[in-house]
C-alpha cells in the first residue's frame, strides 16, 4: 500500500507534467493502432481488402504529435483551473467555452500540420490537408467534448483532468487517425483490388 501511495505522489504529484505528457504521446500511437487495426479487417468478398502489416512509423508520429500535446494540454488544464476556480454550472460553463473556441482549434491546426510535416509533406501541402479536413474535425469535436469536458470540469479533480482526457482521447484518437489518413486508406486499398478491363 505504501508503494501505491508512493507511486501516486509521483506520477499525479510533482511529476504529474510527466505523466500527462507520456500518457498523450502513448495513447495517441493506441488511437492510431487501434484505427489501423480497423482499416485492416475491412473485407470485400470474404477476402481483406488491406494485407499489409501496421505501418509503425505511422503510429510513431502519432506518438511524436501526442507528446508534443501533452505539455500544453497540461498547462491549459491548470490556466483554466487557476483563471475560472470552481465547479459552479457558470464556471464549467466558460471552461467549456474556452476549450472550444480556443484550445480545441489549437489542438486540430497542430495535429495536421505536425503530422504532415513528420510525413514529410512541405508546409503547404500540410496546410491544405488541415484546411479540407478541419472543419469535418471540428464538427465532430463540437459534439464529442462539450459533454466530455462537463463531466470533467463538474466531477473529475484538477490532478487528473489531463489523465481522464487522455484516457477519452483514445477514442478520439482512433476519429483522428481516421480522419487523418481515410483518404489514403482508400488509395492503399483500392490499389489492392484487381484490375478489371472496362469493355470499349
Amino acid at each position: 500500500m505504501a508503494v501505491i501511495s508512493k507511486l501516486k505522489g509521483i506520477l499525479f504529484g510533482r511529476y504529474l507534467w510527466v505523466t500527462n505528457t507520456a500518457s498523450g504521446g502513448i495513447l495517441l500511437a493506441a488511437g492510431d493502432l487501434i484505427q489501423q487495426t480497423i482499416e485492416h479487417s475491412k473485407t470485400s468478398g470474404g477476402k481483406k481488402k488491406n494485407k499489409e502489416r501496421y505501418d509503425w512509423k505511422r503510429s510513431g508520429r502519432m506518438m511524436a504529435i501526442g507528446l508534443t500535446l501533452g505539455l500544453p494540454h497540461h498547462f491549459w488544464y491548470k490556466f483554466l483551473d487557476h483563471a475560472i476556480p470552481g465547479a459552479s454550472l457558470l464556471c464549467v460553463g466558460k471552461k467549456i467555452l474556452l476549450d472550444q473556441t480556443i484550445f480545441s482549434p489549437f489542438n486540430n491546426v497542430s495535429f495536421f500540420m505536425g503530422a504532415g510535416l513528420l510525413e514529410g509533406n512541405t508546409t503547404r501541402q500540410a496546410w491544405d490537408e488541415l484546411k479540407s479536413k478541419f472543419l469535418m474535425v471540428y464538427k465532430t469535436d463540437c459534439s464529442v467534448w462539450p459533454p466530455a469536458q462537463f463531466i470533467n470540469f463538474f466531477y473529475v479533480s484538477p490532478v487528473y483532468r489531463v489523465l481522464y482526457v487522455n484516457v477519452l482521447t483514445v477514442g478520439w484518437n482512433v476519429f483522428l487517425s481516421y480522419a487523418k489518413y481515410f483518404d489514403k486508406a482508400n488509395i492503399r486499398v483500392e490499389s489492392d483490388l484487381p484490375a478489371i478491363a472496362m469493355p470499349l
